[in-house]
């Protein structure tokens, strides 16, 4: 990058410590994703300058995170650049998730039903029972 057009950019780029502290990251997990491939921040010299696009990017690298994806799954869905290869990508993880989705969906009813369990013996409750009843394969 020429240095004007670097000094013209840097108005409107963030620091690997703005980036940080907007999403309550430490810098070095910046780091380690530009080395793991998932960002490419433009430099000024030898300071990372992140645009509006790399701060997107971050949102959707957590967000995937925090949905229990891995850092090559990630690099994978971002880094496929035709729609329907994409597409195929994210459908696949979408299929992982709702399954996934749907486990925590009968935990949560299994913990909501024993919340509302007045029995002393939990595993008694017919009520707390019914939620078990599909993992058993039998009707109570």
């Amino acid at each position: 990058m020429d240095m004007d057009l670097s000094v013209r950019l840097n108005v409107d780029m963030k620091s690997i410590g703005e980036v940080a502290a907007q999403f309550g990251l430490p810098t070095h997990v910046l780091r380690h994703w530009e080395a793991e491939g998932l960002l490419t921040p433009a430099r000024a010299g030898d300071r990372r300058r992140y645009t509006d696009a790399d701060l997107y990017r971050v949102a959707a690298i957590l967000i995937s995170k925090e949905a229990g994806f891995g850092l090559a799954d990630i690099r994978t869905m971002l880094a496929v650049r035709s729609a329907p290869a994409r597409h195929e990508v994210m459908a696949r993880h979408r299929d992982r998730l709702l399954a996934r989705i749907a486990r925590a969906q009968a935990a949560l009813d299994m913990l909501e039903g024993g919340l509302e369990c007045p029995h002393d013996d939990l595993m008694t409750c017919p009520h707390f029972q019914g939620h078990l009843a599909d993992r058993l394969h039998v009707e109570v």
